[in-house]
């Protein structure tokens, strides 16, 4: 008997023994279980993926006799037995007509066909008509069909296949029911083919058939004549080495070294790796492609890990070398490459189009990075970064209105405050001016007030004094925390007042002067401790540290990764920095030796170590402390605004509402 290939001597016969298609395998097992059957159906999907298998088992449940010749015999398990399961199996059962569209386009051949739609089944309980690529039928055709197959005699099934189901016209769409079969990735096919060739005795490598799986292209016919043809070049056995020869795909391994290469910077071995490459003659863009669709993989490993595909069979090795990059190189080089790709037409050679692009993707790695720190999967954000968030968003939410319940002990004091422009420069000289000086230049958002408290402040002297002398208490604590001058800045809004405004400003001055000297040292010194004379002598400790960040001019991304840092220790030499782990991947040498420069021109040379650990929740990180100063900062400013009288009077007479998030400074809308 001569031989017969693997794609047909293992077509499915059954439902049951389908691959990779049971959303269609369970409608149709369902609806001939129920006895809920349409007269035309619809198969679609790419070639090899068993529409016309499909159509041949629905044929065969149609007219088994195994259950008796009555409409009762339908059923989903065809038994392959009688007589029609047998004769369909063959290619011989008169009542099964297979079409071939493609070659029999014109209207005649459809008339033709129709005529015999009329006449009952010769043999079994239905005529089944299985027209194959029915999308190549003429228009004539296709018009000469419709109505038949609206509404076909009562013994007629029709079951349509084709690849592209665009050109299909919607009347036809509309008559049928349509079923979609999927795609095979290569999981389903390499399990199929081990399988298959465990039953035939086939030896054969785990490797070879990710090949062919992957050579399938979604094709489950494609991948059984390719391993038809695989065994009979490896001489009855399916090889790597020989598949990869047959198939002439590049070495998967080669783009595995050149992927290692970049993680490890090893610019040597990156080309060493495209010499070996240049020896076996490969398409230099072909390995692009596949680079690029390594890093695609190596981004999904480092985001999902559960959903990389397998489709080399290679995920254990993705996954491990996913954690040796950071996901900012990851797009960077796979952006690298895309663009690379499309510049190989200009290139003078395809190898060297290949080697400039992959020592761009070095070339442009963030400078001072020697080797990429080991990344976890999956990214996530840091425990300890959420928890920092939160703690700094709980204190700010409890000092944020803890101006406003505190007009009673000083609510006299409180307004006269801003109408006494020649009392209110000595004021703040007796808890000490080494406190203050700082104060300027670490909070230059609040030396100047808004236009909208100027504002404030003269609506309250000149049209409500007596009831609104408590309002302006929120800005005032705010300001007492600041130098005096921005404070006697808007006192000519307010000078012209009635003469009894004198009689007043005397005595409240005398509590102003009483009640500040409590209130300073309450709020002082915990955001700036000391001056920077006892920084430059001692050893510098968190709170010097927050005290002097900014004056050390830093920017840009060495600013960032030193404004998320604690102190962890310092002798005098070695200044050890706490880092948080979220921002393990900043580090860089170029970033540490600004920051020893710019310690070094302050007065305090360092030599500079970084810790990362997580960070402790009762200490201020600079970033931590200015996000903190800002909703403190914008939570006045929205109290103010709330009280002030213009916006009170909106809110009453229009039903106006404020919106928070548009307060904002006044420097940020320059």
């Amino acid at each position: 008997m001569s031989y017969q290939v693997l794609a047909r001597k293992w077509r499915p016969r059954t439902f049951h023994e389908l691959v990779g298609q049971a959303h269609v395998q369970r409608a149709l097992v369902n609806a001939l279980d129920q006895g809920r059957l349409h007269h035309a159906y619809l198969f679609t999907g790419t070639r090899g993926v068993g529409k016309t298998t499909l159509a041949r088992i629905l044929a065969k449940c149609l007219n088994c006799t195994a259950n008796g010749r009555g409409d009762e015999g339908i059923t989903s398990t065809p038994c392959g037995q009688c007589d029609s399961c047998q004769a369909i199996d063959e290619g011989r059962f008169v009542d099964l007509i297979e079409v071939d569209a493609a070659s029999r386009t014109k209207v005649e051949d459809t008339r033709e066909l129709l005529d015999n739609v009329q006449y009952a089944p010769t043999q079994g309980r239905y005529k089944v008509y299985l027209i194959d690529e029915v999308h190549m039928l003429s228009t004539s055709s296709f018009n000469a069909l419709l109505k038949t197959l609206e509404e076909p005699p009562p013994h007629v099934k029709f079951l349509l296949a084709t690849t592209d189901p665009q050109k299909l016209p919607p009347t036809v769409l509309s008559r049928c029911l349509q079923f979609t079969l999927k795609h095979m990735p290569p999981e389903r096919v390499v399990e199929h083919l081990t399988y298959v060739l465990g039953e035939e005795g086939v030896a054969f490598d785990e490797s070879a058939l990710w090949l062919l799986g992957k050579a399938a292209e979604g094709s489950m016919r494609d991948a059984m004549s390719l391993t038809d043809q695989a065994i009979a070049f490896g001489q009855g056995a399916v090889r790597h080495a020989d598949v990869a020869a047959m198939l002439g795909t590049l070495d998967h391994r080669h783009i595995l070294g050149l992927a290692e290469s970049l993680a490890d910077v090893d610019v040597q071995r990156l080309l060493s790796e495209v010499a070996e490459l240049a020896e076996q003659g490969p398409d230099f863009a072909a390995v692009l492609d596949e680079l690029a669709s390594i890093l695609h993989r190596l981004a999904v490993a480092q985001m999902v890990p559960d959903a990389v595909d397998n489709s080399h069979g290679d995920r254990d090795a993705i996954l491990q070398l996913a954690s040796r990059f950071t996901a900012e190189d990851i797009q960077l080089y796979y952006q690298i490459g895309i663009q690379g790709r499309g510049d190989m037409v200009h290139a003078p050679d395809l190898r060297s189009a290949l080697e400039m692009t992959l020592l761009r993707m070095l070339a442009f790695r963030p400078q001072g990075v020697p080797k990429p720190p080991r990344t976890p999967l999956p990214l996530r954000r840091e425990p300890s970064q959420s928890a920092a968030t939160e703690t700094s968003a709980q204190v700010a939410g409890a000092e944020a209105p803890s101006p406003a319940p505190q007009p009673s002990p000083a609510a006299d004091a409180k307004p006269e405050v801003h109408s006494t422009p020649d009392a209110q420069p000595e004021t703040p000289l007796e808890p000490s001016p080494e406190q203050t000086a700082p104060a300027a230049e670490e909070e230059p958002p609040l030396q100047e007030p808004p236009p909208w408290a100027v504002e404030a402040d003269t609506q309250a002297a000149e049209v409500e004094a007596p009831q609104q002398a408590p309002e302006p208490e929120a800005m005032s604590e705010s300001e007492l925390a600041t130098e005096p001058k921005p404070v006697t800045e808007p006192v000519p809004a307010s000078a012209p007042a009635p003469d009894s405004a004198p009689q007043t400003v005397e005595p409240s001055t005398a509590v102003a002067q009483e009640a500040e000297p409590e209130v300073v040292p309450e709020t002082l010194p915990e955001a700036f401790p000391e001056s920077r004379p006892d920084i430059q002598s001692g050893k510098l400790d968190n709170a010097q540290w927050l005290q002097c960040f900014d004056s050390l001019g830093l920017g840009g991304l060495t600013r960032n990764l030193a404004g998320n840092c604690l102190v962890e220790s310092d002798d005098g030499t070695l200044l050890t920095l706490r880092l948080d782990p979220s921002q393990e991947a900043m580090q860089a040498e170029v970033h540490q030796t600004r920051i020893e420069r710019a310690l070094k021109e302050q007065g305090m040379p360092r030599r500079i170590t970084f810790y990362v650990a997580e960070l402790s929740n009762s200490l201020e990180t600079p970033r931590q402390r200015e996000e903190r100063l800002n909703k403190e900062r914008h939570a006045q400013a929205v109290d103010l605004l709330n009280h002030d009288p213009h916006v009170q009077k909106l809110q009453q007479a229009f039903g106006a509402k404020l919106i928070e998030s548009s307060v904002k400074p006044a420097d940020a809308m320059r």
